[in-house]
């Protein structure tokens, strides 16, 4: 039996050097690929910092608490988004939310641009769907960690490994809602559409879209608070935000900042959940 177990433990199968032997080939013959894909993701990353930093800090309160009101039409909801935001003010933490906004916004336009399209095309083709569930699976069960190493191997430190290791453990949320809310159209729906006539295009669009409106928009939120899960993550290589004073006071074994910045992140959470949850609307 000793033999037996000496002889499996000695013909290890090389996962992990057929790993390392891909992504070297990749980081050698696609350099062009990765770089084309940085320069987006760093006008992306600019693009809406930017935007987040030009009003003043109680304009951006204001347009954000308009926005609320928009979205919900509760007074209290709007008090409280009012109320939180003055609080990340008030505690120094402004510019690390704005640059932790800026990835979880960045991630979220990827992720849906991605996610809604192949979710899509899964709920029309049940074979696709079947055959991308294992691969959802090991993307939302990896550790988060482990994604950051090719991140770094193909864009470097900064914001943009940042970006792809969150893209990367939050696409599967927008492509499971999106499919599961196209594929639970009611059938009288889709049969009275086609009796009259739609086209497939027009089925979309006009039925099956509206009526997942509920769970796209779950995958939306779902898609932000997973994304605002991993800034911590993604400062470990390099990227601005709230993550980097939890890492500083984690080093440093610093209790005040960690608290601080903890119960910053956990309010930055909660406002994202007020404003963007479908109940109250109108």
């Amino acid at each position: 039996m000793e033999q037996l177990t000496d002889w499996v433990t000695d013909n290890k199968i090389p996962v992990g050097r057929t790993a390392k032997t891909v992504f070297d080939w990749l980081n050698a013959n696609a350099s062009g690929v990765f770089n084309t894909i940085s320069d987006v993701m760093e006008w992306l990353i600019d693009a809406i910092l930017g935007a987040l930093e030009a009003p003043h800090p109680f304009l951006f309160i204001a347009i954000v608490v308009a926005l609320t009101w928009g979205l919900q039409r509760r007074a209290s909801t709007c008090l409280l988004v009012a109320l939180g935001l003055l609080f990340v003010l008030n505690q120094g933490y402004w510019e690390e939310t704005l640059q932790s906004l800026t990835l979880v916004l960045s991630a979220c336009i990827v992720c849906m641009a991605i996610g809604v399209p192949i979710g899509i095309a899964a709920a029309h083709r049940p074979r696709l769907y079947a055959w991308m569930r294992p691969v959802l699976d090991l993307m939302q069960t990896l550790p988060t960690f482990v994604y950051l190493i090719p991140a770094i191997v193909f864009f470097g430190i900064g914001m943009v490994p940042g970006l792809l290791a969150t893209v990367i453990f939050v696409l599967p949320a927008p492509i499971r809602l999106t499919q599961l809310g196209i594929a639970s159209t009611p059938t009288a729906l889709t049969e009275a559409a086609t009796a009259f006539g739609a086209t497939p295009r027009q089925l979309l669009w006009k039925v099956e879209l509206p009526s997942a409106l509920p769970q796209i928009m779950a995958g939306l939120n779902q898609t932000i608070m997973l994304s605002l899960s991993m800034v911590v993550i993604a400062a470990l290589v390099g990227a601005s935000g709230l993550g980097v004073p939890v890492v500083r006071a984690l080093n440093s074994v610093n209790t005040a900042l960690g608290f601080e910045s903890g119960i910053v992140i956990v309010v930055v959470a909660i406002l994202l959940d007020r404003i963007l949850r479908m109940e109250g609307r109108t």
